[in-house]
């Protein structure tokens, strides 16, 4: 089998976070998002390939994850001449396979059961299967109805208030046969949610569903990307930094410097070649990425800072997101709906 993450995106919904940085390498804590999507794919040994399918910075992601190395799989890339859409691109990306391919949107956030995925697809002996999640409001993803036994009968993408029917979406992750790419035209833009399944249930093709009642979350907003790491903090996702049953005490790198008369209030994360200084808080939900420095005095809390970001003397950053090697002046004030891009320098008493 393969698996091939949609990793093309520009993440414009996070900027200016990822004017630099590609979404799918956007670091969830100390790692890059994607790492979560690859070790997800470590439940089906029969993977033995994971094409990462790139358009927008395919450079800075290949940077990230070289050949694979410390993946536990090989990678291999593939970038879209142009923009493909989500149903091109898979096309482009699956060349020459005749495997099974497993599907990933790269910019979701799950603990979905693959092995239980894959043995649906198979006893059903489909074409494709799509993941569904129940949410509360599904006007911003794609309304899926499926009959009683599971099989996908329509299939409306962004519904309107009017249109809802069911509460099930696409939870961006398929399992997908190849000899059903041939409807999809060459290098050309082809939306796999708007054609590419509506074909399928038009010809009466074998198209079943997997709902999925687990942890689920789209990161590509600063809302959620902030939610993401609150739930790790609060254990309603598994995985990633945290190894022990109490979430509530700050995880805090080995390689990071504390000082005397710091105060660490958890649950929160400090990376490795973090400095803390005398008379710094660290509050609840805050992360301090790798080789941050925050000044006497200045208290972060429920924010998120970027590698090598400084916190000058008595400032307060409050539920913000600051990019990689910024500078917060002295006694500036940032609160929960700021977000600064890589390298902003804000200068002494700035409110914001």
């Amino acid at each position: 089998m393969k698996a091939i993450l949609l990793a093309g995106g520009k993440g414009t919904r996070l900027r200016p976070l990822t004017l630099n940085t590609p979404k799918p390498v956007v670091p969830i804590f100390d790692r890059a998002f994607l790492h979560y999507q690859i070790e997800r794919l470590h439940q089906i040994p029969e993977i033995d390939e994971v094409i990462l399918s790139l358009n927008y910075q395919p450079r800075r992601i290949e940077e990230v994850f070289g050949a694979g190395e410390g993946t536990g799989v090989r990678l291999r890339y593939v970038v879209e001449p142009s923009p493909l859409g989500t149903g091109g691109a898979i096309r482009y990306a699956a060349q020459g396979i005749t495997d099974t391919i497993v599907v990933f949107n790269g910019d979701v956030m799950t603990d979905v059961d693959l092995p239980a995925l894959v043995a649906r697809h198979r006893d059903a002996r489909a074409r494709a299967t799509i993941v569904l999640t129940p949410v509360y409001n599904p006007t911003a993803y794609g309304l899926v109805e499926t009959s009683p036994d599971g099989h996908v009968t329509r299939f409306l993408e962004k519904p309107a208030a009017h249109e809802i029917t069911c509460n099930t979406i696409n939870a961006g992750i398929y399992v997908l046969e190849p000899e059903t790419f041939d409807r999809i035209p060459k290098d050309v833009n082809y939306s796999i949610e708007r054609a590419y399944f509506p074909s399928l249930v038009e010809r009466g093709e074998t198209f079943v569903s997997h709902i999925h009642h687990g942890y689920w979350i789209d990161i590509g907003t600063p809302e959620k990307y902030l939610q993401v790491h609150r739930d790790m903090f609060d254990g309603k996702f598994a995985g990633g930094l945290f190894t022990t049953a109490d979430r509530t005490r700050p995880v805090v790198s080995p390689e990071a410097r504390i000082d005397a008369g710091a105060v660490l209030e958890g649950p929160c994360f400090i990376d490795a070649g973090a400095h803390i200084k005398p008379g710094a808080t660290i509050g609840p939900y805050a992360v301090i990425g790798r080789g941050c420095v925050v000044e006497e005095g200045a208290r972060v809390s429920g924010a998120i800072l970027w590698p090598n970001t400084r916190v000058g003397e008595s400032a307060t950053v409050d539920g913000s997101l600051v990019g990689r090697g910024c500078h917060v002046g002295r006694f500036a004030r940032l609160g929960p709906t700021v977000m600064l891009g890589d390298k902003t320098s804000l200068t002494d008493f700035t409110q914001a």
